[in-house]
């Protein structure tokens, strides 16, 4: 039992030597890292930081949408009839007022002929008429001369008087008779020309495009009976829906970047036209309509489109990374590094515009540098040690150790 006493105190002393000796190795290194106040240790916080930056930054926001012609109508014949001829067919360009189908007019023809020949009658009995009217004039003057001289009767001069009056009312109604068969024969006339089916519009382009066929030659049609669709193209409009919140930034006039899967790569212009006054009820969103540039008739109705529109901008913000920003106390801020201490300071920011990973912090008086890894470790007075600023010296280390 003695023996074995010596060698305990022994083994005692020699574990306390070595836990002096191991606070004596790493009490340098822990004073490195970090700092005393009291009697507790605070080690510094490793972190990465990013430069806050100054210059432009805008909002923008890319939509789905499609294209639609600018405008389009149905061109169909006013009468009924039999197709004898299309003109113009499908992609086919057609002009303003262009002839675009022949219907079988022989009917139509013929009316014209009967109403010719109706005219004809109602002129002849215009003429009858007025030579009637001036031979019961003749009469009606000679009775009265010989009325006034004694010799004929006052019943002789009533009835001539009442003849001419007839002849009179019978002129009228031969005048209206002729005037009747002019209408009618204008009217055949107008039929007639119905046969010929032409593609008329008011504004925009003088050519468009023939964008759907309806019927083929030989079909019978009746009136109103759609023939041929016809779309503008030049321009061509694009339809995009926006919620709420993006609804209030748009405005007509403005500028939108398009692209679509029929042409990779490329990047068409246009501009907003026209924005809904209301809002759809199943979607809760508005119609939008933009108004593209087609010159080549590149861009057809029904293709898919991605708009980019630029919502808002400033020319001269503050801007850090996304990653640069925390919440604390349900508070949105930066972890601004005082350079010379190696510590950070929060500072609460208000959040502007995201453009990509880049974000405006409305606060004029912030420049410097923040954190951007590591806010979990950090507090406002936090000491810090940057990754990026030890790399360098321990690659100069490292070359000198090599040496």
């Amino acid at each position: 039992m003695q023996t074995s006493r010596p060698k305990k105190y022994i083994f005692l002393a020699i574990l306390v030597g070595a836990v002096i000796c191991l606070w004596l190795f790493l009490n340098p290194y822990l004073k490195q890292k970090g700092s005393i106040k009291g009697d507790k240790e605070v080690r510094a916080a490793p972190v990465e930081v990013t430069s806050i930056q100054h210059g432009p930054i805008s909002l923008r926001r890319t939509f789905n949408g499609t294209l639609e012609a600018k405008a389009e109508f149905v061109v169909a014949p006013k009468v009924a009839g039999r197709v004898e001829r299309l003109t113009a067919n499908l992609a086919d360009t057609v002009e303003n007022g262009q002839i675009v189908a022949e219907l079988d007019n022989d009917e139509y023809v013929q009316a014209v002929a009967q109403a010719q020949a109706d005219l004809a009658v109602a002129k002849a009995n215009l003429v009858e008429a007025e030579t009637a009217l001036k031979i019961s004039q003749r009469e009606f003057e000679r009775v009265k001369t010989l009325k006034s001289r004694g010799v004929a009767s006052e019943s002789q001069y009533d009835q001539v008087m009442a003849n001419q009056s007839a002849k009179r009312a019978q002129l009228e109604v031969a005048k209206a008779q002729l005037t009747r068969a002019e209408a009618f024969l204008e009217a055949a006339n107008i039929r007639l020309g119905y046969t010929k089916v032409t593609a008329n519009w008011t504004g925009g382009d003088t050519r468009r495009v023939v964008a759907e066929r309806f019927v083929d030659e030989g079909q019978m049609v009746s009136a109103n009976a759609s023939l041929i669709l016809i779309v503008e193209l030049d321009p061509i409009t694009g339809i995009i829906f926006v919620t709420e919140k993006d609804y209030a930034r748009m405005q007509p006039g403005q500028t939108a970047l398009l692209s679509t899967d029929a042409y990779p790569g490329e990047v068409f212009e246009g501009r907003i036209d026209r924005i809904s006054p209301v809002f759809q009820k199943t979607t809760r969103q508005a119609r939008v309509e933009l108004t593209i540039e087609n010159p080549g008739l590149r861009l057809k109705p029904g293709m898919f489109i991605r708009a980019t529109v630029e919502l808002d901008s400033v020319a001269e913000a503050v801007i850090v990374q996304e990653d640069a920003l925390a919440i604390r106390d349900d508070q949105t801020g930066v972890f601004v590094v005082n350079e010379d201490k190696m510590t950070v300071s929060w500072r609460p920011v208000q959040v502007g515009i995201r453009e990509g990973k880049r974000v405006q912090v409305k606060d004029q008086a912030l420049s410097g540098r923040v954190v951007s890894l590591g806010h979990q470790l950090v507090d406002d007075g936090s000491a810090i040690t940057i990754a990026a600023d030890v790399e360098p010296k321990a690659a100069s280390d490292t070359k000198a150790i090599a040496k």
